[in-house]
């Protein structure tokens, strides 16, 4: 988050998932749209999660947030393999007023590397050597919510733009969660680093986090509340 979400959530890491061996079974990938209401430091906006069938056996996931004064996007192409999601390629890119950032990652698994290449700094272009189940940050969250359903550990190594952090999440409490005008009983896991915790908000049968929240210094930073899901 320049604006950018910070890959502790999603790639909302998990707010992603916002999660590194990926536990299984695995769950199938299905397709999915949801729409989330967004703040960013006070300003509101509208943010839209997607998951669709790209070729074959590859998929796409995509973020895209808007807001008065800024745009995220990131978006992420990935597979399934031996029950773990693989990503393989991905694009990051803000515009907050007039300062733009794009940066694009390929995931190559045959060479077991991951490169950057846009806006990034030449030290963090790669190539960084790829372990089986690494994960980007916008893959945390479909990990987050199938390990957290199935009452798997969430510890994950997210490997994104030129650098690799391990995550843990632990469960800290149920708590009631409005979705789509009904309460539902959630899970919450929280997710703390430093001075940044990420906290997410897992239903049964949503395939994503109904809640993400990016929290820095005790404070609240990004809120992203589900809306639907369809």
């Amino acid at each position: 988050m320049t604006i950018r979400l910070s890959t502790h959530f999603f790639r909302l890491a998990a707010l992603a998932g916002a999660l590194a061996a990926f536990s299984a079974p695995a769950l199938a990938v299905k397709p999915f749209s949801a729409d989330y209401s967004a703040s960013y430091m006070g300003m509101q906006g509208a943010g839209r999660m997607t998951v669709s069938q790209a070729d074959g056996s590859r998929w796409k996931y995509e973020l895209a947030i808007t807001s008065p004064l800024a745009e995220l996007r990131q978006t992420t192409t990935f597979d399934e393999a031996g029950g773990k999601l693989r990503p393989l390629s991905g694009s990051d890119s803000s515009k907050v007023l007039t300062k733009k950032k794009n940066i694009a990652a390929s995931y190559d698994w045959s060479r077991g590397v991951a490169t950057w290449t846009g806006d990034i700094k030449p030290d963090r272009a790669g190539p960084i050597k790829l372990q089986s189940g690494d994960l980007d940050g916008l893959l945390v969250n479909l990990a987050i919510v199938r390990d957290a359903a199935a009452g798997k550990p969430m510890s994950y190594r997210m490997v994104e733009d030129g650098r690799i952090k391990e995550l843990s999440y632990t469960v800290v409490g149920k708590e009631a969660i409005t979705v789509g005008g009904k309460s539902q009983q959630a899970t919450k896991v929280s997710s703390k680093n430093g001075d940044k915790e990420t906290i997410a908000w897992v239903v049964a049968d949503v395939p994503v986090p109904v809640r993400i929240l990016q929290r820095e210094n005790g404070n609240d930073a990004i809120d992203l509340r589900v809306q639907a899901v369809r």
